[in-house]
């Protein structure tokens, strides 16, 4: 089987933005819940909202995905992550926009890390609102799947975040959190809701914080600051994983320019966990 068989791999799903999990998401945040008027503007991100993965019960495989194969290629390990992601902002997408996502395998690269066989898989999705040729929003998607953990492994050297930031914010997770993102974006990943499993079948010391409601928490921040700005691009990388057994912070600074802003998120000892820069029109 060779997985770049997979590259050029494409399919099509139509959705409408309701207004519902907008609301419902802004409740997840901490924010008013009212439901938005039709034409009101999507926030950065949640897009992901609509699109969801609807697999049959059949369909999930032991970690609460997709079994492999179909669309993303079947990659032989056990361990999947989202590792970062990349958006160009072309046209806002609004309450009430019907539209379509067109998703196509860009790149499959294996590599051999420190802690053994590495496959990344890039995906590209393109949103176009429906009647309309042009692009509303390109996002490249990266994951990373692994081998499972082994006792002798040895984690990687922590980075240390910025020491000071012009905004801050502190989340405190916790199971109802996370349950609640999972449910908004139909995630069945059972590192995010199964203790038992994240711990002892995949290793870590807690339920993990979903890396995109992260990066989207850190767009949330900019749009508290400036609740107009228009975003013309983002992108995140996801350096070390945050668990719910501890708080967290989401950060930002702007840049010289004026329309570049740094963001970043960090845990409760200061260490970097994600990275992102957001540019606004």
């Amino acid at each position: 089987m060779n997985l770049k068989d997979w590259i050029g791999r494409s399919e099509a799903v139509s959705d409408i933005a309701t207004a519902t999990p907008y609301a419902a998401l802004s409740a997840t945040f901490d924010r008013p819940a009212e439901r938005p008027a039709a034409g009101t503007p999507l926030p950065g991100l949640w897009h992901w909202l609509y699109f969801l993965p609807l697999h049959r019960q059949s369909e999930i495989g032991p970690d609460g995905h997709a079994k492999r194969g179909g669309f993303l290629p079947p990659v032989p390990l056990p361990r999947r992550m989202w590792a970062g992601s990349q958006f160009t902002f072309h046209k806002p997408l609004r309450i009430g926009d019907a539209m379509t996502r067109t998703s196509t395998i860009h790149d499959v690269t294996e590599k051999s890390g420190r802690t053994g066989p590495l496959v990344f898989v890039k995906v590209r999705h393109e949103i176009c609102r429906d009647g309309e040729t042009d692009i509303a929003l390109t996002e490249f998607h990266d994951i990373v799947y692994r081998e499972a953990a082994k006792p002798d492994d040895v984690a990687p050297p922590p980075k240390a975040a910025p020491a000071t930031s012009t905004w801050e914010k502190q989340w405190v997770p916790d199971d109802v959190l996370l349950f609640r993102y999972s449910a908004l974006t139909f995630n069945g990943h059972r590192i995010h809701y199964d203790r038992k499993y994240v711990t002892e079948v995949e290793g870590y010391p807690g339920l993990i914080v979903h890396g995109p409601m992260v990066a989207t928490m850190l767009l949330d921040l900019l749009r508290h600051q400036l609740p107009d700005a228009e975003l013309a691009s983002y992108e995140f990388r996801a350096v070390r994983p945050v668990f719910d057994i501890n708080h967290f912070f989401v950060c930002g600074e702007p840049q010289a320019d004026g329309k570049t802003f740094r963001l970043w998120a960090k845990d409760h000892e200061g260490w970097l966990t994600m990275e992102a820069t957001a540019v606004i029109k």
